[in-house]
């Protein structure tokens, strides 16, 4: 009876020692491949974020290019281009004929949310909205 108890306990042991190596070996797929881009645009008229937001946009950059941006596409393709630094918008632009005036109007943008990954929060103040739309690339312009 003994050597019958002690195979079953030791049948038992073994039984659960393989189901236990096999059972954390299935790994489910990503569900993509690229990494979530997606930000909140805003715009307003005025010198820093102490003034309200005028206008909001949502710009969904992967998995897929969606949101309530006007040119999302554009907006994307250009952040792409720049890596994802706003700061270096206004490179895309340079060499293009742009004539914007003088004047003092300014107009402040944000954008924060997540760029591949990683969280962004930015914000600039132009001298006028033609600058903006000059230096912002498609990003800023809804």
């Amino acid at each position: 009876m003994r050597k019958t108890v002690r195979r079953a306990a030791g049948g038992a042991t073994l039984a659960f020692a393989l189901l236990g190596s096999t059972a954390g070996v299935a790994h489910g797929a990503p569900a993509t491949l690229y990494a979530p881009s997606a930000l909140v645009l805003t715009t307003a008229h005025g010198q820093g974020t102490a003034t309200s937001p005028e206008r909001a946009v949502i710009l969904t950059c992967a998995p897929g290019t969606t949101g309530t941006h006007p040119a999302s596409d554009g907006a994307c393709a250009a952040l792409a281009r720049v890596k994802g630094e706003f700061g270096s918008l206004g490179q895309i632009s340079r060499g293009q004929p742009r004539i914007c005036t003088r004047e003092y109007n300014p107009v402040t943008v944000t954008a924060k949310g997540i760029w591949q990954g990683k969280r962004v929060s930015y914000e600039h103040t132009f001298a006028n909205e033609c600058v903006k739309s000059a230096e912002g690339a498609a990003v800023f312009e809804f």
